[in-house]
């Protein structure tokens, strides 16, 4: 059997009080695992407690001349690590039960009580104090560990209200753990998707009702006290006691507003050519997508602008491909001066550009924007000490005469390009069906026709019959 350990017990009571005769029932238990001792005043208690240790409290409520709730307030200021047990006629029992509120581990009432009785009250209590003592060093290795981490912690409590909030949290939310604590989590920590705008429904107290553990949806962002964003990621989690119900919900975020920015500019540089800025052939299909989307529902049309610079071979050859790279940049920069907001500039690569022309009511609206585009990009471009003059080809298709998907759209309106390019400088074709069938005789060769045509020209001075014809921008 195993042996308890003896325990020091302080017994504050009155020896000339004959309804309670502890000691008599200390004597019973014979050979008891307590070691007592007895004084008769609060007193004499504090000056015992100074130089005495002890392991448990055993005070008489009814003490003459001191209240019995002021008493215990007193030792537990000296001794709080101390468990008290209560000694209390059957007409205070209210003032012990209040005691037991304010930290004493348990009462006993006077003449109903005998000597074993007494011993489980006191035994129990010490284990209880030990056992309290453990879960507040564990509360606290906790509270450490939860103000150490990186991550921000938010618990509540079955209602939603906030219980706590470490550090982190505090800092992300704008809220100190004072003003928080007893504040919806709503009112303290909205949670938004970052593209709708809508907010997220509280995710803890879902957590909390189903009793299950979960996340946010990708994409949401943290709305601090003072209005400012922090895009997020977190984990969601009910929180039981020892016996598996749910008392509340624990949120662990982090700020991920870094790798947000990175992965959005990743994309961007993925989407975007890198010289000039413009969309690239990766955006271009979707935007053209959208913009069919846009002409079907609203029965317009959308037009497709083919532009490829002329003689631009010449300057990268005579002036260097620095200067040649400022001449692309600089009529990028035009040709985004030239466009409404809907539609789109995408640099097609080397000196190939599109234009996407939305919500045209008639395939004609686009010639206005197109005469613009010639002559923006045939102005003098200063480009550091050189004034370079450069002119542009043209070719246009038509969303739906001309195409309905944006594979079709491009290569017709590449074809009209070449057409244009042919019948001289700064001109432009719209495609014709005719057109297409010339290309697929000749797809086998795709544009070394053109640049044969184009040695033709240089060696005769003569340009070949078949030149189709084109407009120019004057026209």
């Amino acid at each position: 059997m195993e042996k308890i350990p003896v325990k020091a017990v302080l017994l504050i009571e009155e020896v000339c009080k004959p309804t309670s005769p502890t000691p008599v029932m200390f004597k019973k238990l014979g050979s008891t695992p307590f070691r007592v001792a007895q004084v008769e005043s609060i007193g004499d208690a504090e000056k015992y407690l100074v130089n005495n240790s002890l392991d448990i409290i055993l005070l008489d409520l009814g003490l003459t001349g001191v209240d019995g709730l002021d008493a215990m307030r007193r030792l537990q200021t000296i001794a709080s690590e101390v468990p008290i047990v209560l000694l209390c006629e059957a007409e205070d029992e209210s003032i012990a039960a209040q005691a037991i509120q304010e930290g004493a581990q348990d009462y006993l009432i006077k003449g109903q009580i005998d000597a074993g009785e007494l011993k489980r009250a006191l035994l129990n209590a010490s284990k209880r104090k030990i056992i309290e003592g453990i879960k507040s060093i564990e509360k606290d290795r906790a509270q450490f560990t939860l103000d150490s981490i990186g991550d921000a912690v938010i618990c509540t409590d079955t209602s939603g209200t906030i219980t706590f909030l470490n550090p982190v949290a505090e800092r992300m939310t704008g809220w100190g753990r004072e003003d928080a604590t007893g504040q919806k989590m709503a009112d303290c920590a909205r949670i938004v998707d970052a593209s709708t705008r809508k907010t997220i429904l509280d995710p803890m107290a879902k957590a909390a009702s189903q009793n299950r553990a979960g996340s946010l949806p990708s994409n949401c962002v943290l709305i601090g006290r003072d209005g400012h964003e922090i895009n997020i990621e977190d984990s969601v989690a009910p929180i039981r006691d020892g016996e598996g119900a749910v008392t509340g919900a624990v949120i662990v975020f982090r700020d991920v507003s870094a790798t947000r920015a990175l992965e959005r500019e990743l994309t961007d540089s993925a989407q975007h050519d890198f010289l000039t800025g413009l969309p690239n052939r990766m955006l271009l299909n979707d935007r053209i997508g959208q913009a069919i989307s846009l002409a079907h529902r609203q029965r317009c049309h959308a037009a497709v602008v083919f532009l490829d610079l002329d003689g631009f071979k010449h300057i990268n050859d005579s002036l260097g491909h620095l200067i040649g790279d400022k001449v692309l940049q600089s009529v990028a920069k035009r040709l985004l001066e030239c466009v409404r907001a809907p539609d789109t500039v995408v640099r097609q690569g080397g000196d190939e550009f599109i234009v996407l022309l939305q919500e045209l009511k008639h395939p004609q609206d686009a010639i206005f924007t197109v005469k613009r585009l010639l002559k923006t990009v045939a102005d003098v471009h200063a480009i550091d000490s050189h004034e370079i003059r450069i002119t542009t080809s043209i070719g246009v298709s038509i969303y739906p005469d001309n195409g309905l998907d944006a594979e079709t759209l491009i290569k017709n309106a590449d074809i009209a390009m070449y057409y244009a390019k042919k019948s001289g400088s700064r001109s432009y074709t719209f495609f014709r069906p005719e057109m297409g069938l010339a290309e697929d005789q000749l797809v086998s060769k795709g544009h070394d026709l053109w640049h044969t045509l184009d040695w033709y020209e240089l060696k005769t001075g003569s340009t070949p019959t078949t030149r189709p014809v084109a407009e120019h921008a004057d026209d």
